[in-house]
């Protein structure tokens, strides 16, 4: 009974918690109190189970807790926020991987139970292909595996073992064999399929896949609980596996991609050919602007959007843009920030870095309540994003973000880009908006540019 009451407790925090997870300036006490409500849940299953367990078992929990918690907190205090979409996927793995282990070791204990079976065998499963696609796409991610490697026929090579897994995870339930080589088999093709799955996914797509992997991290999660009859794994497990599909359908629409070309592996098979299509489209000469020129811009301007995207992270200047921001409203020129659902590769990002700084939530302003304001807008400056304003997203269909949804920046009076070179961004393609007559580009490492600015601004 106090069992059931403290998992209930520990179900409510996970809820309040992830309620709290949806705003910045509530997003770190969330956390904390989620946190706590799994060391509840942990603390009470070790104090009130109901099995009799030796010590030797205990100790190896607490040893495994031990290590746990400070590997934990190691990586959550060196971890960059350019590294988070390497870590989340690092998480990921981890989860599937623990849901795979305990379907094998449970798996001697089903007998002709065959729910149970029917449990165990999806938790192998998915928890086998969640942990080796979610290495495969960590590597990638960290650049350990840059190259898409595309079998002939990938597609069709995936699916069938898809099928396969399906139909020989089926057969296991069927006949009740209780041979543990077979469970073995099932684990290892799984294994081969998630890494199958994932290695052709080209870079601008990754960030999807990583949401559906977190998906399937959950789902795999409350498979263990239902075999358990854990009320908090099964509730923990379905709010990770249903915020991790919201999270899947809102990265789809913000890259263009269907959920079933996800599952599929329909992932960048015209990639080549649009961006050469893309590139080949573009002809003309860009112009390039000095942090004078910008300065003066901004200083007479009436309202300036920032577009902060992945490079203002990798120069880690979130701090000097808060700083411009507060310079140019002290000059009474109105300031906001322009937010793609994408934009630093995974929702959430850019409102996590500039949160950091203590940015006002309200300044941040979604891809769809922003983009009516560009027309109004003196200087659209953008600071490291490239895909997500892309205009080849509206005018050219052999592109691959062809019908992505962008923020409409080229409707600005006057765009200044900050890169450091002109190469392409995330999705390996060329930009039209370099190459607009409004657009001027300003080169440089996104800290070093934007604190010429703040200097050059303090003296008008």
């Amino acid at each position: 009974m106090i069992l059931n009451v403290l998992y209930l407790l520990a179900t409510i925090t996970f809820i309040f918690g992830l309620k709290l997870l949806g705003h910045p300036e509530t997003a770190k006490k969330g956390n904390l109190i989620a946190a706590s409500g799994m060391a509840l849940a942990i603390v009470a299953t070790l104090i009130f189970n109901e099995h009799e367990v030796s010590k030797k078992v205990y100790t190896l929990i607490g040893i495994a807790i031990v290590v746990g918690v400070v590997i934990g907190w190691v990586i959550a205090i060196r971890v960059k926020m350019t590294k988070m979409p390497e870590l989340v996927s690092l998480f990921n793995g981890f989860g599937g991987a623990s849901a795979a282990l305990i379907g094998v070791v449970e798996f001697s204990h089903t007998g002709d139970n065959t729910l149970q079976m029917i449990t165990i065998i999806s938790a192998i499963v998915i928890g086998s292909l969640t942990f080796s696609g979610s290495m495969i796409a960590w590597a990638k991610l960290n650049g350990m595996m840059w190259k898409d490697i595309r079998l002939p026929k990938y597609n069709l090579i995936n699916n069938i073992i898809f099928i396969g897994l399906i139909v020989f995870g089926a057969y296991i339930v069927w006949s009740q064999t209780e041979s543990i080589f077979v469970v073995y088999i099932l684990l290892s093709t799984a294994l081969i399929y998630g890494v199958l799955f994932v290695i052709p996914i080209g870079g601008a797509d990754m960030p999807v896949v990583i949401s559906l992997l977190n998906a399937l991290t959950g789902i795999a999660a409350a498979i263990t609980g239902v075999l358990y009859g854990n009320m908090v794994m099964m509730v923990g497990g379905i709010l990770v596996g249903s915020a991790g599909l919201i999270l899947t359908f809102a990265m789809c629409e913000g890259m263009n991609r269907s959920l079933v070309n996800v599952i599929f592996g329909q992932f960048g098979e015209t990639e080549t050919e649009g961006a050469e299509g893309s590139a080949a489209a573009l002809k003309g000469t860009y112009k390039s602007a000095t942090v004078s020129d910008v300065a003066i811009l901004m200083n007479y301007s009436q309202q300036v959007i920032i577009v902060p995207g992945y490079g203002l992270a990798v120069a880690q200047a979130q701090h000097a843009i808060h700083e411009l921001e507060q310079i140019l409203e002290n000059k009474g020129i109105k300031v906001k920030y322009a937010i793609h659902p994408v934009a630093g590769r995974m929702p959430g990002h850019m409102n996590v870095l500039l949160a950091e700084t203590n940015v006002e939530y309200d300044k941040l302003v979604e891809m769809d309540d922003v983009n009516p304001e560009f027309p109004n807008t003196d200087v659209v400056f953008v600071v490291g994003a490239n895909d997500v304003v892309n205009p080849a997203a509206h005018n050219d269909p052999s592109s691959p973000i062809y019908g992505m949804p962008i923020l409409d920046v080229e409707n600005a009076k006057q765009i200044i880009v900050n890169k450091r070179s002109m190469k392409p961004g995330y999705a390996g393609i060329e930009n039209e908006l370099f190459y607009n007559q409004k657009t001027s580009m300003l080169f440089g490492d996104a800290k070093s540019v934007i604190q010429g600015l703040i200097t050059e601004l303090k003296g008008m």
